[in-house]
Protein backbone atom coordinates (compact mmCIF):
# COMPACT_ATOMS: atom_id res chain seq x y z
CA UNK A 1 0.00 0.00 0.00
CA UNK A 2 1.54 3.35 -1.32
CA UNK A 3 1.53 5.87 1.61
CA UNK A 4 0.34 8.80 1.17
CA UNK A 5 2.52 12.39 1.59
CA UNK A 6 0.66 14.40 3.73
CA UNK A 7 2.11 18.50 3.27
CA UNK A 8 3.36 17.61 6.84
CA UNK A 9 5.03 14.81 6.22
CA UNK A 10 6.78 16.82 3.13
CA UNK A 11 7.82 19.60 5.58
CA UNK A 12 9.20 17.02 8.36
CA UNK A 13 11.39 15.47 5.61
CA UNK A 14 11.96 18.47 3.87
CA UNK A 15 13.26 20.32 7.37
CA UNK A 16 15.30 17.04 7.66
CA UNK A 17 17.58 17.18 5.04
CA UNK A 18 18.49 20.94 4.97
CA UNK A 19 21.87 22.01 6.18
CA UNK A 20 21.89 24.67 9.30
CA UNK A 21 22.26 27.43 7.02
CA UNK A 22 19.29 26.76 5.13
CA UNK A 23 17.24 25.50 7.98
CA UNK A 24 17.95 29.18 9.46
CA UNK A 25 16.68 30.83 6.79
CA UNK A 26 13.74 28.27 6.53
CA UNK A 27 13.49 29.50 9.93
CA UNK A 28 13.37 32.80 8.92
CA UNK A 29 10.47 32.47 6.43
CA UNK A 30 8.11 30.52 8.66
CA UNK A 31 8.59 33.44 11.27
CA UNK A 32 7.75 35.96 8.65
CA UNK A 33 4.64 34.23 6.99
CA UNK A 34 2.79 33.07 9.74
CA UNK A 35 2.05 35.30 12.49
CA UNK A 36 1.24 32.17 15.14
CA UNK A 37 5.41 31.57 15.70
CA UNK A 38 7.64 33.17 17.73
CA UNK A 39 11.13 32.61 19.13
CA UNK A 40 10.81 31.74 22.63
CA UNK A 41 13.92 33.04 24.77
CA UNK A 42 12.42 31.87 27.92
CA UNK A 43 11.80 28.36 27.45
CA UNK A 44 12.94 26.33 30.04
CA UNK A 45 15.98 23.68 29.50
CA UNK A 46 15.37 19.91 28.67
CA UNK A 47 17.68 18.08 31.09
CA UNK A 48 19.33 15.94 28.69
CA UNK A 49 19.33 13.10 31.11
CA UNK A 50 15.69 12.71 30.46
CA UNK A 51 15.25 10.47 27.21
CA UNK A 52 13.86 12.22 23.91
CA UNK A 53 10.59 11.20 22.70
CA UNK A 54 10.48 8.52 19.78
CA UNK A 55 10.18 9.10 16.55
CA UNK A 56 7.90 7.43 14.71
CA UNK A 57 8.67 5.16 11.47
CA UNK A 58 6.48 5.71 8.80
CA UNK A 59 6.77 3.32 5.59
CA UNK A 60 9.36 5.08 3.42
CA UNK A 61 11.31 5.64 6.53
CA UNK A 62 10.78 9.04 7.65
CA UNK A 63 9.37 11.32 10.62
CA UNK A 64 6.11 10.83 12.16
CA UNK A 65 3.43 11.92 9.88
CA UNK A 66 0.84 14.78 11.30
CA UNK A 67 -2.05 14.28 8.86
CA UNK A 68 -3.83 17.90 7.69
CA UNK A 69 -7.40 16.70 9.12
CA UNK A 70 -6.24 16.95 12.75
CA UNK A 71 -8.16 18.95 14.27
CA UNK A 72 -6.85 21.63 16.62
CA UNK A 73 -7.42 20.18 20.61
CA UNK A 74 -9.32 21.74 22.44
CA UNK A 75 -6.66 21.68 25.58
CA UNK A 76 -4.15 22.60 23.83
CA UNK A 77 -1.86 25.15 26.20
CA UNK A 78 -1.58 28.50 24.99
CA UNK A 79 2.65 28.43 24.84
CA UNK A 80 2.84 25.06 22.95
CA UNK A 81 6.49 25.19 23.04
CA UNK A 82 9.32 22.71 22.07
CA UNK A 83 12.59 22.47 23.92
CA UNK A 84 16.09 21.67 22.63
CA UNK A 85 17.87 18.54 22.88
CA UNK A 86 21.30 19.24 23.97
CA UNK A 87 23.52 18.14 26.92
CA UNK A 88 24.01 19.97 30.02
CA UNK A 89 23.78 23.52 28.33
CA UNK A 90 22.65 26.79 30.12
CA UNK A 91 22.64 30.47 27.89
CA UNK A 92 22.45 32.47 31.05
CA UNK A 93 25.13 30.86 33.22
CA UNK A 94 28.63 32.55 31.23
CA UNK A 95 30.84 30.37 33.42
CA UNK A 96 29.69 27.11 31.87
CA UNK A 97 32.13 24.87 30.74
CA UNK A 98 29.64 22.67 29.02
CA UNK A 99 29.91 24.67 25.71
CA UNK A 100 33.64 25.93 25.84
CA UNK A 101 34.34 23.71 22.88
CA UNK A 102 31.76 25.38 21.09
CA UNK A 103 32.69 28.64 21.86
CA UNK A 104 36.22 28.31 21.03
CA UNK A 105 35.54 27.01 18.12
CA UNK A 106 33.45 30.02 17.35
CA UNK A 107 36.01 32.46 18.39
CA UNK A 108 38.44 30.94 16.51
CA UNK A 109 36.69 31.47 13.39
CA UNK A 110 35.56 35.42 13.70
CA UNK A 111 35.97 36.67 10.71
CA UNK A 112 36.01 40.61 10.65
CA UNK A 113 38.27 41.51 7.81
CA UNK A 114 37.63 43.34 4.40
CA UNK A 115 37.54 41.36 1.13
CA UNK A 116 40.20 41.43 -1.06
CA UNK A 117 38.95 44.25 -3.75
CA UNK A 118 38.03 46.24 0.02
CA UNK A 119 41.57 46.08 0.81
CA UNK A 120 43.03 46.39 -2.22
CA UNK A 121 41.18 49.87 -2.74
CA UNK A 122 41.88 51.28 0.56
CA UNK A 123 45.25 51.20 -0.61
CA UNK A 124 44.83 52.29 -3.92
CA UNK A 125 42.96 55.75 -2.43
CA UNK A 126 46.85 56.08 -0.98
CA UNK A 127 48.36 55.68 -4.04
CA UNK A 128 50.17 58.86 -5.59
CA UNK A 129 48.51 58.79 -8.74
CA UNK A 130 46.11 61.05 -10.81
CA UNK A 131 42.34 60.75 -11.66
CA UNK A 132 42.79 59.01 -14.68
CA UNK A 133 45.53 56.68 -12.93
CA UNK A 134 43.14 55.82 -10.35
CA UNK A 135 40.38 54.54 -12.88
CA UNK A 136 42.57 52.82 -14.28
CA UNK A 137 43.11 51.10 -10.85
CA UNK A 138 39.93 50.65 -9.99
CA UNK A 139 39.18 48.69 -13.57
CA UNK A 140 42.34 46.37 -12.27
CA UNK A 141 41.29 46.09 -9.09
CA UNK A 142 37.91 45.04 -10.25
CA UNK A 143 39.59 42.11 -12.97
CA UNK A 144 41.52 40.46 -9.55
CA UNK A 145 39.28 37.10 -8.99
CA UNK A 146 39.30 35.51 -5.15
CA UNK A 147 42.71 34.02 -6.06
CA UNK A 148 43.94 37.41 -6.65
CA UNK A 149 45.27 36.95 -10.20
CA UNK A 150 43.74 39.18 -12.34
CA UNK A 151 42.00 37.41 -15.06
CA UNK A 152 42.07 38.26 -19.28
CA UNK A 153 44.63 41.06 -19.25
CA UNK A 154 44.23 41.16 -23.41
CA UNK A 155 41.29 41.60 -23.18
CA UNK A 156 41.17 44.35 -20.02
CA UNK A 157 43.84 46.31 -22.25
CA UNK A 158 41.67 46.36 -25.40
CA UNK A 159 38.42 47.41 -23.34
CA UNK A 160 40.29 50.25 -20.67
CA UNK A 161 41.93 51.41 -24.73
CA UNK A 162 38.42 52.34 -26.08
CA UNK A 163 36.68 53.20 -23.11
CA UNK A 164 39.93 55.68 -21.40
CA UNK A 165 41.60 56.48 -24.50
CA UNK A 166 44.79 55.31 -23.13
CA UNK A 167 47.65 53.16 -24.30
CA UNK A 168 48.71 49.51 -23.24
CA UNK A 169 52.14 50.78 -21.86
CA UNK A 170 50.15 53.25 -19.85
CA UNK A 171 47.58 50.20 -18.43
CA UNK A 172 50.98 48.40 -17.85
CA UNK A 173 52.46 51.06 -15.69
CA UNK A 174 49.67 51.80 -13.41
CA UNK A 175 49.48 47.47 -13.47
CA UNK A 176 53.02 47.87 -11.94
CA UNK A 177 51.79 50.23 -9.03
CA UNK A 178 48.79 47.59 -8.59
CA UNK A 179 50.99 44.80 -8.18
CA UNK A 180 53.56 46.42 -5.17
CA UNK A 181 50.05 46.35 -2.97
CA UNK A 182 49.73 44.30 -0.20
CA UNK A 183 49.18 41.28 -0.36
CA UNK A 184 52.47 40.27 -2.13
CA UNK A 185 51.87 38.68 -5.43
CA UNK A 186 48.23 40.18 -6.04
CA UNK A 187 47.26 41.41 -9.85
CA UNK A 188 49.54 38.50 -10.96
CA UNK A 189 48.67 37.04 -14.84
CA UNK A 190 50.06 33.91 -13.99
CA UNK A 191 51.65 31.98 -11.31
CA UNK A 192 55.09 32.52 -12.25
CA UNK A 193 54.65 35.90 -11.76
CA UNK A 194 52.88 35.77 -8.62
CA UNK A 195 55.93 33.94 -7.02
CA UNK A 196 58.26 36.48 -8.44
CA UNK A 197 56.28 39.23 -7.30
CA UNK A 198 56.49 37.77 -3.90
CA UNK A 199 60.02 37.33 -4.04
CA UNK A 200 60.95 40.92 -5.79
CA UNK A 201 59.53 42.14 -2.45
CA UNK A 202 61.74 40.22 0.14
CA UNK A 203 64.92 41.59 1.56
CA UNK A 204 67.85 41.43 -1.80
CA UNK A 205 70.15 39.47 1.02
CA UNK A 206 67.38 36.88 1.79
CA UNK A 207 69.47 33.44 1.06
CA UNK A 208 68.96 31.70 -2.38
CA UNK A 209 67.19 34.51 -3.42
CA UNK A 210 68.67 35.29 -7.27
CA UNK A 211 68.53 31.04 -7.07
CA UNK A 212 64.96 31.47 -6.85
CA UNK A 213 63.76 34.42 -9.12
CA UNK A 214 65.91 32.23 -12.21
CA UNK A 215 64.11 28.77 -11.38
CA UNK A 216 60.86 31.02 -11.23
CA UNK A 217 61.30 32.33 -14.48
CA UNK A 218 60.71 29.45 -16.59
CA UNK A 219 61.85 26.62 -15.24
CA UNK A 220 58.60 26.06 -13.03
CA UNK A 221 57.95 22.87 -14.60
CA UNK A 222 61.45 21.20 -13.82
CA UNK A 223 60.95 22.28 -10.34
CA UNK A 224 56.88 20.69 -10.23
CA UNK A 225 58.76 17.45 -11.54
CA UNK A 226 61.38 18.10 -8.87
CA UNK A 227 64.13 17.23 -11.34
CA UNK A 228 66.66 18.72 -9.82
CA UNK A 229 69.46 17.24 -12.47
CA UNK A 230 67.40 19.15 -14.96
CA UNK A 231 66.82 22.48 -13.34
CA UNK A 232 70.81 22.44 -12.69
CA UNK A 233 71.62 21.59 -16.61
CA UNK A 234 68.88 24.63 -17.19
CA UNK A 235 69.84 26.75 -14.85
CA UNK A 236 73.80 26.46 -14.30
CA UNK A 237 72.83 26.07 -10.57
CA UNK A 238 74.71 23.34 -8.30
CA UNK A 239 72.20 20.91 -6.74
CA UNK A 240 71.95 22.65 -2.79
CA UNK A 241 71.67 26.16 -4.40
CA UNK A 242 68.46 24.33 -6.01
CA UNK A 243 67.44 22.66 -2.78
CA UNK A 244 67.79 26.11 -0.96
CA UNK A 245 65.77 28.24 -3.89
CA UNK A 246 63.26 24.96 -3.86
CA UNK A 247 62.66 25.72 0.14
CA UNK A 248 62.21 29.42 0.03
CA UNK A 249 59.90 29.08 -3.38
CA UNK A 250 57.77 26.49 -1.32
CA UNK A 251 56.96 29.15 1.21
CA UNK A 252 55.44 31.31 -0.79
CA UNK A 253 51.75 31.75 -1.13
CA UNK A 254 50.53 30.87 -4.98
CA UNK A 255 47.23 31.92 -4.05
CA UNK A 256 47.31 35.32 -2.53
CA UNK A 257 43.90 36.30 -2.44
CA UNK A 258 42.98 33.31 -0.44
CA UNK A 259 43.81 34.62 3.19
CA UNK A 260 41.03 37.12 2.37
CA UNK A 261 38.41 34.93 1.13
CA UNK A 262 35.58 33.73 3.53
CA UNK A 263 37.03 30.56 5.27
CA UNK A 264 35.03 27.65 5.57
CA UNK A 265 34.39 28.07 8.84
CA UNK A 266 32.17 30.53 8.06
CA UNK A 267 29.18 28.68 6.99
CA UNK A 268 30.11 25.39 8.30
CA UNK A 269 29.39 25.53 11.94
CA UNK A 270 28.49 22.18 13.65
CA UNK A 271 25.24 20.68 14.23
CA UNK A 272 26.59 18.46 16.82
CA UNK A 273 29.09 18.26 19.53
CA UNK A 274 31.06 15.52 20.89
CA UNK A 275 32.82 16.08 24.16
CA UNK A 276 34.50 13.91 27.07
CA UNK A 277 32.94 14.24 30.27
CA UNK A 278 33.66 12.27 33.72
CA UNK A 279 35.28 9.63 31.06
CA UNK A 280 32.43 9.40 28.80
CA UNK A 281 31.57 10.67 25.51
CA UNK A 282 28.88 13.19 25.51
CA UNK A 283 26.79 14.37 22.62
CA UNK A 284 24.94 17.49 22.20
CA UNK A 285 23.44 19.97 19.45
CA UNK A 286 24.93 22.83 19.33
CA UNK A 287 22.28 25.64 20.37
CA UNK A 288 22.99 28.19 17.85
CA UNK A 289 20.69 25.59 15.39
CA UNK A 290 18.40 24.65 17.48
CA UNK A 291 16.06 27.72 18.13
CA UNK A 292 13.32 27.86 20.81
CA UNK A 293 9.90 28.52 18.57
CA UNK A 294 6.56 28.71 20.09
CA UNK A 295 2.81 29.84 19.34
CA UNK A 296 2.13 33.33 20.14
CA UNK A 297 -0.60 33.34 22.77
CA UNK A 298 -1.61 37.18 21.51
CA UNK A 299 -2.70 36.40 18.51
CA UNK A 300 -3.86 32.23 19.22
CA UNK A 301 -6.65 34.67 21.67
CA UNK A 302 -8.07 35.65 18.91
CA UNK A 303 -8.96 32.45 18.12
CA UNK A 304 -13.31 31.69 18.30
CA UNK A 305 -13.78 28.26 17.40
CA UNK A 306 -17.37 28.71 16.57
CA UNK A 307 -16.35 31.43 13.74
CA UNK A 308 -15.55 30.76 10.50
CA UNK A 309 -15.20 33.97 9.18
CA UNK A 310 -12.28 34.41 7.11
CA UNK A 311 -9.85 35.78 9.33
CA UNK A 312 -10.76 33.20 11.62
CA UNK A 313 -9.96 30.56 8.94
CA UNK A 314 -6.79 32.26 8.26
CA UNK A 315 -5.89 32.35 11.69
CA UNK A 316 -6.56 28.70 12.24
CA UNK A 317 -4.47 27.66 9.50
CA UNK A 318 -1.16 29.49 10.52
CA UNK A 319 -2.21 27.78 14.25
CA UNK A 320 -2.41 24.22 12.16
CA UNK A 321 0.85 24.68 10.15
CA UNK A 322 2.63 26.75 13.39
CA UNK A 323 2.35 23.71 15.02
CA UNK A 324 3.43 21.27 12.57
CA UNK A 325 6.62 23.13 11.62
CA UNK A 326 7.52 23.20 15.50
CA UNK A 327 6.86 19.09 15.11
CA UNK A 328 8.78 19.14 12.20
CA UNK A 329 11.51 20.40 14.14
CA UNK A 330 11.32 18.96 16.99
CA UNK A 331 11.87 15.70 15.05
CA UNK A 332 14.74 16.98 13.11
CA UNK A 333 16.56 17.78 16.33
CA UNK A 334 15.73 14.43 17.87
CA UNK A 335 16.73 12.42 15.10
CA UNK A 336 20.19 13.92 14.30
CA UNK A 337 20.94 13.32 17.81
CA UNK A 338 19.89 9.98 17.61
CA UNK A 339 21.84 9.46 15.03
CA UNK A 340 24.76 10.97 15.88
CA UNK A 341 24.80 9.59 19.60
CA UNK A 342 25.00 5.84 17.58
CA UNK A 343 27.72 7.20 15.22
CA UNK A 344 30.02 7.93 18.42
CA UNK A 345 28.68 4.83 20.61
CA UNK A 346 30.75 3.10 17.02
CA UNK A 347 33.13 5.30 16.31
CA UNK A 348 34.78 5.48 20.26
CA UNK A 349 37.70 4.34 18.82
CA UNK A 350 38.55 7.09 16.10
CA UNK A 351 37.48 9.81 19.39
CA UNK A 352 40.11 7.92 21.27
CA UNK A 353 43.01 7.01 18.92
CA UNK A 354 42.78 8.47 15.41
CA UNK A 355 41.25 7.79 11.83
CA UNK A 356 43.47 4.28 12.49
CA UNK A 357 41.08 3.29 14.36
CA UNK A 358 38.03 4.32 12.46
CA UNK A 359 35.25 1.65 12.48
CA UNK A 360 33.62 0.00 9.05
CA UNK A 361 30.28 1.47 9.22
CA UNK A 362 27.42 2.07 6.64
CA UNK A 363 23.87 3.60 6.64
CA UNK A 364 22.35 0.58 7.12
CA UNK A 365 23.74 -0.33 10.44
CA UNK A 366 22.47 2.78 12.12
CA UNK A 367 19.34 2.41 10.43
CA UNK A 368 19.00 -1.20 11.91
CA UNK A 369 20.30 -0.22 15.52
CA UNK A 370 18.01 2.94 15.96
CA UNK A 371 14.82 0.86 13.76
CA UNK A 372 13.95 4.00 11.46
CA UNK A 373 14.58 4.18 7.39
CA UNK A 374 18.08 3.80 6.18
CA UNK A 375 16.47 7.09 3.89
CA UNK A 376 15.68 8.96 6.68
CA UNK A 377 19.45 8.65 8.10
CA UNK A 378 21.01 9.72 4.70
CA UNK A 379 19.06 12.96 5.30
CA UNK A 380 19.87 12.76 8.91
CA UNK A 381 23.75 12.93 7.64
CA UNK A 382 23.84 15.16 4.65
CA UNK A 383 25.16 18.25 5.10
CA UNK A 384 25.59 18.12 9.03
CA UNK A 385 28.83 18.75 11.15
CA UNK A 386 30.31 17.77 13.93
CA UNK A 387 32.60 19.13 16.15
CA UNK A 388 34.74 16.65 18.11
CA UNK A 389 38.21 17.04 19.76
CA UNK A 390 39.92 15.61 16.36
CA UNK A 391 38.29 18.92 14.58
CA UNK A 392 35.40 19.22 12.25
CA UNK A 393 33.93 16.58 10.57
CA UNK A 394 30.47 15.90 8.11
CA UNK A 395 28.52 13.09 9.70
CA UNK A 396 28.48 11.28 6.45
CA UNK A 397 32.79 11.00 6.97
CA UNK A 398 32.26 8.63 9.93
CA UNK A 399 30.63 6.15 7.25
CA UNK A 400 33.03 4.11 5.22
CA UNK A 401 32.91 0.37 3.90
CA UNK A 402 35.00 -2.47 5.38
CA UNK A 403 38.04 -4.56 4.08
CA UNK A 404 38.48 -8.20 5.54
CA UNK A 405 41.53 -8.63 7.66
CA UNK A 406 44.16 -11.56 7.60
CA UNK A 407 42.88 -12.35 10.74
CA UNK A 408 39.51 -12.98 10.11
CA UNK A 409 38.06 -9.47 11.49
CA UNK A 410 37.20 -5.85 9.01
CA UNK A 411 39.16 -2.87 8.55
CA UNK A 412 37.73 0.32 7.26
CA UNK A 413 38.64 1.71 4.58
CA UNK A 414 38.93 5.17 6.59
CA UNK A 415 41.32 3.68 8.77
CA UNK A 416 43.61 2.11 5.82
CA UNK A 417 43.79 5.35 4.38
CA UNK A 418 45.06 6.86 6.98
CA UNK A 419 47.63 3.79 7.35
CA UNK A 420 48.69 4.96 3.94
CA UNK A 421 49.03 8.69 4.53
CA UNK A 422 51.21 7.71 7.42
CA UNK A 423 53.24 5.33 5.33
CA UNK A 424 53.90 7.61 3.02
CA UNK A 425 54.77 10.66 4.97
CA UNK A 426 57.26 8.41 6.62
CA UNK A 427 59.38 7.26 3.25
CA UNK A 428 62.31 8.00 2.08
CA UNK A 429 62.40 10.76 -0.23
CA UNK A 430 64.74 9.36 -2.39
CA UNK A 431 63.17 5.94 -2.66
CA UNK A 432 59.26 6.69 -2.31
CA UNK A 433 56.54 3.50 -1.82
CA UNK A 434 55.12 2.15 -4.67
CA UNK A 435 51.22 0.73 -4.40
CA UNK A 436 52.37 -2.51 -4.38
CA UNK A 437 55.07 -1.87 -1.74
CA UNK A 438 52.08 -0.37 0.56
CA UNK A 439 49.90 -3.16 -0.43
CA UNK A 440 52.72 -5.87 1.37
CA UNK A 441 53.26 -3.25 4.07
CA UNK A 442 49.51 -3.53 4.72
CA UNK A 443 49.56 -6.92 4.53
CA UNK A 444 52.23 -7.02 7.53
CA UNK A 445 49.95 -5.22 9.59
CA UNK A 446 47.28 -7.41 8.90
CA UNK A 447 45.13 -5.66 6.61
CA UNK A 448 45.19 -7.31 2.51
CA UNK A 449 44.07 -5.36 -0.26
CA UNK A 450 44.83 -5.57 -4.11
CA UNK A 451 47.56 -3.33 -5.08
CA UNK A 452 44.84 -1.27 -7.12
CA UNK A 453 42.72 -0.62 -4.25
CA UNK A 454 45.76 0.91 -2.64
CA UNK A 455 45.73 3.32 -5.83
CA UNK A 456 42.45 4.41 -5.18
CA UNK A 457 42.97 5.05 -1.73
CA UNK A 458 45.92 7.10 -2.54
CA UNK A 459 44.10 9.04 -5.39
CA UNK A 460 41.68 9.70 -3.28
CA UNK A 461 43.95 10.97 -0.54
CA UNK A 462 45.58 13.06 -3.86
CA UNK A 463 49.09 11.51 -3.24
CA UNK A 464 50.61 11.33 -6.15
CA UNK A 465 52.08 8.28 -7.71
CA UNK A 466 55.75 7.28 -6.39
CA UNK A 467 57.65 8.31 -9.84
CA UNK A 468 56.07 11.97 -9.42
CA UNK A 469 57.06 12.12 -5.30
CA UNK A 470 60.85 10.88 -5.76
CA UNK A 471 63.10 13.50 -5.41
CA UNK A 472 65.67 13.52 -8.95
CA UNK A 473 69.07 13.65 -7.38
Amino acid sequence: MALTMTPALQQAIRLLQLSSLDLQMEIQQALDSNVMLEMDSEAPEWDAAEPASEVAEAEVGELAEVTASDSIPEDMPVDADWQDVFDDYAPSSGGSTDDEGLQDYLQANLRSSATLQEHLIQQAQLMPVDALEAEIAAHLIDGINEDGYLEDWPGLCVRLEAELNVTPEKVEAVLRKVQDLDPAGVAARDLAECLRLQLLQMSPDTPALPAALKIVDGHLLLLARRDENGLRRATGLDIPQIRQAAALIRNLQPHPGRPFQAHESDYLRPDVIVAKKSGRWRVSLNPEHTPRLRINSHYQGFIRRADQSRDQLTLKNHLQEARYFINSLESRNETILRVSQCIVEEQRAFLEYGEEAMRPLVLRDVAEQLGIHESTVSRATANKYMLTPRGLYELKYFFSSHVQTTQGGVCSATAIQAMIKRMVGGEDPARPLSDSTLADLLLKEGIQVARRTVAKYREALNIPPSHERKAVA
